[in-house]
């Protein structure tokens, strides 16, 4: 089988050499992109890909939100803290969490530890503590 964002990736080839989104051509389409020869994956990856999914869709509200905080009332102050990588994450599973992390205006990566950890630039309304 093949993984996830695999499938996604062939998915959006496919409609865009298609250019149709009929019920049969996406059915075609995710045919195809199952029976591509790849990586196995397993129940527990599916799972985290959904809840990363799930993540994104709530993040998109959060960032304009931020966004707005932002202009009306400064952040004027920065903290660099270190944050865990959480267990059992693949490649792609921790490019999105460093995409979410650096989706919303408040926060950034700066760097990626192969050890595990995640630098992550804030900036905070209030002094930190």
């Amino acid at each position: 089988m093949i993984g996830i964002l695999d499938i996604f990736l062939i998915l959006m080839i496919w409609f865009l050499l298609t250019a149709d989104l009929s019920a049969a051509n996406i059915l075609i389409g995710v045919i195809i992109a199952i029976l591509m020869p790849g990586k196995r994956f397993d129940a527990a990856q599916i799972k985290d890909w959904l809840h990363v999914l799930w993540e994104i869709a709530i993040a998109i509200p959060q960032a304009y939100i931020e966004a707005i905080e932002m202009i009306f009332r400064p952040h004027l102050y920065e903290t660099v803290a270190m944050e865990r990588v959480k267990p059992n994450r693949t490649p792609g599973l921790i490019f999105l969490d460093i995409f979410l992390i650096t989706f919303t205006p408040k926060t950034i990566v700066l760097h990626y530890h192969e050890d595990g950890w995640y630098e992550v630039h804030r900036v905070q309304r209030r002094k930190p503590e």
